[in-house]
């Protein structure tokens, strides 16, 4: 009994450590949030807001219902999301805005807070496709 308890103990810890070998310490993070539920949005905005303080570059790609986290006629309801964004966009992070998903919800670019960019294939798929770059998705 206490042999296989050691091999699965030796087991496990060498899955850990192989997975530890794929995460490099400064892997970007691309969050890709589609949330309006507010404690939804705000632990996607404050799980990328500690990795990012870790030294992970970080993009959140706001899409479906969460583009009224990123344009000035969510302020009221959104207003802890909106300045967690600010402050994140003031340190480096990248927030982008699904282009396709602002029109949807019948807003325009000009209506975006400070800092958001419109996305497209470039500036989307540069931050998705970077090398190292881990994915989370928020719903």
């Amino acid at each position: 009994m206490l042999l296989k308890s050691l091999n699965a103990t030796f087991i496990a810890a060498l899955v850990a450590l192989s997975f530890s070998a794929f995460a490099g310490a400064n892997d970007p993070l691309f969050i890709n949030l589609s949330t309006d539920e507010l404690h939804r949005s705000s632990m996607a905005i404050n799980f990328g807001k500690h990795h990012s303080a870790n030294g992970h570059p970080l993009t959140i790609f706001l899409n479906d219902k969460a583009v009224m986290l990123g344009v000035k006629a969510g302020a009221a309801k959104f207003a802890d999301q909106q300045q967690a964004l600010s402050e994140l966009i003031s340190s480096g992070t990248l927030v982008i805005m699904c282009p396709m998903c602002l029109k949807q919800a019948g807003f325009t670019e000009a209506e975006l807070i400070s800092g958001v960019k419109l996305g497209g294939p470039k500036i989307t798929g540069d931050a998705l496709f970077k090398d190292g770059t881990k994915t989370m998705s928020w719903q």
